[in-house]
């Protein structure tokens, strides 16, 4: 699928997933913004595209202010004239239960990953509405956020955050032509080393060059930073362009599509619900069938 023309800001691009989509999207043609607080990793991936053929430009800095948003949108500006796609990637981890998480561990992820979001999309919607001819935001969300998950209450919420905004502002910038969607990735990197489960697996797998296997790219949906490139790149590009407000899931060899949040079981009582009443209903009402949460626990296959 060809982005030439496109130019595409990429925040948290220095590693990882964000520096394999920087690295797909340049190949499909597209003029890439790389970031990262890193300037070696900047250097790295910068220097990466331009080898392959590419064409990318760095800013070293910080997500979570305007003051970065600005510099982000402005490199693609100054440096190649337009900002067609903004794909919001940086994030940071500081997982703690609940009772151990500091206002420092809260307040961090927030302001990176959700704060981040806002800044940046925030830029990037001004630009693209003055520039007049539409545009693409993808927000990069998180099984967490749309399950939960144990030690994070930081980065779920954050991430459940991000899946709102996509929803809000692909209403409020439908008749600018921008759409917005949230991707949910699952990929094989330093974060996911650390399952038990997973570990062992992707570690065996980086050591020999073999796939990984079918239980892990089909039934978990984890494959490599690779996998996940084929949907930011789709979403980037024209083909996307009746795609908005949707949050998508991308791994191994999965792709699915997450529903919204909406009421699942409804009951009525005249004149209103007493406490005494809803605990009368509520076990054969409509808390008959109670939603599961958390991330289910990885099985892999036995023998």
């Amino acid at each position: 699928m060809e982005l030439d023309g496109k130019v595409v800001v990429v925040t948290g691009s220095g590693r990882g997933l964000g520096r394999a989509y920087a690295e797909a999207l340049a190949a499909a043609g597209a003029s890439v913004v790389v970031n990262d607080v890193d300037r070696d990793a900047v250097d790295a991936a910068v220097g990466a595209i331009t080898a392959a053929g590419g064409t990318a430009t760095g800013v070293v800095a910080a997500v979570g202010g305007t003051e970065t948003a600005d510099e982000l949108v402005g490199a693609a500006v100054r440096e190649f004239g337009r900002l067609d796609v903004l794909i919001t990637n940086a994030g940071i981890l500081r997982d703690r239960v609940l009772w151990k998480m500091t206002d420092e561990d809260f307040d961090d992820v927030v302001r990176v990953h959700l704060r981040g979001t806002f800044t940046c999309a925030r830029a990037a919607a001004a630009r693209m509405r003055e520039q007049g001819t539409g545009g693409r935001i993808i927000l990069i969300s998180s099984p967490a956020g749309q399950r939960g998950n144990f030690g994070q209450t930081n980065y779920a919420a954050a991430k459940a955050g991000i899946a709102a905004m996509a929803r809000t502002w692909a209403m409020e910038l439908a008749r600018a032509g921008v759409t917005v969607n949230a991707v949910v990735p699952v990929a094989a990197t330093e974060m996911t080393k650390t399952i038990p489960a997973f570990g062992p697996v992707i570690e065996e797998s980086e050591r020999t060059g073999e796939p990984l296997p079918d239980w892990l790219r089909k039934d978990e949906g984890l494959g490599t930073v690779e996998d996940v490139t084929g949907l930011i790149t789709f979403l980037a590009s024209d083909a996307s362009k009746d795609v908005t407000g949707q949050a998508i899931g991308i791994g191994g060899d999965r792709l699915a599509l997450w529903a919204h949040p909406k009421e699942k079981a409804v009951a009525f009582a005249d004149g209103g619900w007493t406490a005494e009443a809803i605990a009368g209903q509520w076990s054969a009402g409509v808390g008959a069938e109670p939603e599961t949460y958390g991330i289910p626990a990885p099985k892999a296959p036995e023998g």
